[in-house]
């Protein structure tokens, strides 16, 4: 489409144009995730009845993903309820009888969740030695210690030295380095073991993190992310009936599956070429055509709307945010978009007919022992699989029989999806039987993955902030469109929701709930005379 001029005739006050308030306002949603079904929950049961939700996919859910194997469901996407605590997703779960069946052990309180809490991770080298329990520990505390540190930079508003890059994991490693090459106490052998860890545990954050490497994590805003108190729950019946009960309230006829936005037409309420376009549309009413905002579907759908809360994934912003709006976002938006991280995250899971860990190993941690002098933890394409950092044993068998959860990210998560399974679970096979010692592993009977980064629909897993951004971009980011000098002005055209708008608890399940929940009560607020 052309561009076309931005009417002169705009207002301050959001509601004097478009509607007259003669009617209710048309609010799109876009993406079934928990932050946009969040959003339609919450207006309709305010009293908004005008709501559609457009998913570009054939399902609801988004980066929640359980898929049923037998009698075990897995997780492709989010897997833990982060904290209970004033958590929405833990309260939703726990009102709703989910935790019934989740025992004791997939309580787990450690800032790294696991799927129990029992038993003991096994470090293991890939010269097939499992590295000493009290090493481990000794290490561990080390790292911890550390970690605690690079909080306090935000926490306490301590000054980053140069030397740090302003990066988390150029602070830990150098940190983390410098006193294990210390330490008086420690053989020589140790240290290079302790220094091989440095590595592995870094893997394992950047998992946590879904960053390519800790070294793209702002140090200065890494202490921001808030952890809400309380343990770490899983759902033994799935993540996604945590979806199916923000769905429950919500008519089937409100959500349109297979219903991609080619680009949403803003602030353009009389302009003479979305009155073009829209004369197109036969089956538009004459009232609709000088509407705010319309959203233009792949189908060549054209679709009013007085308000539309996009909920995409900062991986899709950072890809289409150049054609997904016209006009195109303003130039803080898209630096906001840009300064902020998103990368994958991915899981792969490996079904065996029997165990061959012991039953008190709750995961496998590949150390590898030639890293311990790497810089960086980028690897060479056809050396992908030294990115996973481990292998969780899902808990309990009886629920999942005998399965490992491993984890990998980054730029090499992209090239394990573009791998079939055969070469997958080959190679993640070969790897167990390096580092276990034991050559006599059999291959798995079934594997299942995810493949977040390379899915259009989301292209990563969730955001961070990177290396020269901060708090202030995600800001940014949930800032409404147009822009007014308050919120109380803002016609709110276009609206932003997803967990990377929250400030506090990106990346997380509840974060992508509370967000849409937030712009849901800026409608709510502007319109409760109307709803009243």
């Amino acid at each position: 489409m052309q561009s076309c001029e931005i009417s002169a005739d705009s207002t301050d006050d959001p509601l004097s144009s478009g509607l007259r308030r003669k009617r209710q306002p048309r609010i799109v949603v876009i993406g079934a995730g928990l932050a946009g079904l969040s959003a339609a929950k919450a207006l309709l049961e305010s009293g908004f009845t005008d709501v559609t939700i457009l998913e570009a996919t054939d399902r609801i859910g988004g980066r929640v993903q359980s898929v049923k194997l037998g009698h075990a469901t897995f997780e492709l996407g989010a897997t833990w309820i982060h904290g209970s605590h004033g958590n929405p997703v833990y309260h939703l779960a726990e009102d709703n009888g989910l935790l019934e069946e989740t025992t004791d052990d997939e309580r787990s309180v450690g800032r790294i969740s696991l799927y129990s809490k029992n038993g003991v991770a096994y470090h293991l080298t890939n010269n097939g030695q499992r590295i000493p329990k009290d090493v481990v520990e000794e290490f561990s505390d080390l790292y911890n210690e550390v970690y605690n540190l690079t909080q306090e930079f935000f926490q306490r508003g301590k000054p980053v030295n140069a030397e740090s890059q302003n990066s988390v994991g150029v602070f830990t490693r150098d940190v983390v380095r410098k006193r294990v090459k210390a330490d008086p106490d420690d053989t020589e052998a140790v240290k290079r073991l302790k220094l091989a860890m440095i590595q592995q545990y870094l893997k394992v954050e950047s998992c946590e993190s879904s960053s390519h490497s800790m070294d793209e994590v702002s140090l200065s805003e890494f202490g921001e992310w808030t952890e809400i108190p309380g343990a770490h729950h899983i759902i033994p019946c799935g993540f996604i009936k945590i979806v199916e009960i923000l769905a429950r309230s919500i008519p089937e006829s409100v959500i349109q599956l297979r219903k991609p936005v080619k680009c949403i037409h803003w602030n353009q309420s009389v302009s003479k070429e979305i009155e073009r376009v829209a004369d197109h549309n036969s089956d538009l009413p004459e009232e609709d055509k000088g509407s705010d905002v319309f959203v233009e579907c792949e189908d060549c759908e054209f679709i009013p709307a007085d308000h539309v809360i996009v909920t995409v994934s900062l991986g899709v912003l950072k890809k289409r945010h150049e054609s997904l709006f016209h006009p195109r976002l303003p130039e803080e938006k898209v630096m906001a978009i840009e300064k902020l991280g998103i990368n994958t995250t991915d899981k792969i899971f490996l079904e065996f007919e029997e165990p061959f860990w012991s039953s008190e190993c709750n995961s496998i941690q590949f150390v590898w022992e030639d890293e311990a002098e790497s810089e960086s933890l980028t690897y060479p394409e056809d050396l992908w699989y030294k990115k996973i950092c481990s292998f969780d044993v899902l808990y309990p068998p009886e629920r999942y029989g005998h399965v490992l959860s491993g984890w990998i990210c980054g730029e090499e998560a992209l090239i394990m999806e573009k791998c079939d399974d055969e070469t997958v679970a080959e190679t993640c096979t070969e790897m167990l039987r390096k580092f276990t010692g034991n050559p006599n592993i059999p291959k798995p009977r079934r594997i299942l993955r995810s493949s977040w980064g390379s899915n259009p629909n989301f292209r990563g897993s969730y955001s961070y902030t990177q290396v020269g951004s901060s708090g202030a971009d995600v800001e940014k980011l949930a800032k409404p469109l147009p822009y007014a000098e308050s919120s109380k002005t803002a016609p709110m055209q276009v609206m932003f929701s997803g967990e990377a708008t929250h400030r506090k608890y990106y990346s997380t399940t509840h974060g992508a709930v509370l967000s849409g929940q937030r712009e849901a009560a800026h409608l709510i607020e502007m319109y409760q005379d109307l709803l009243q």
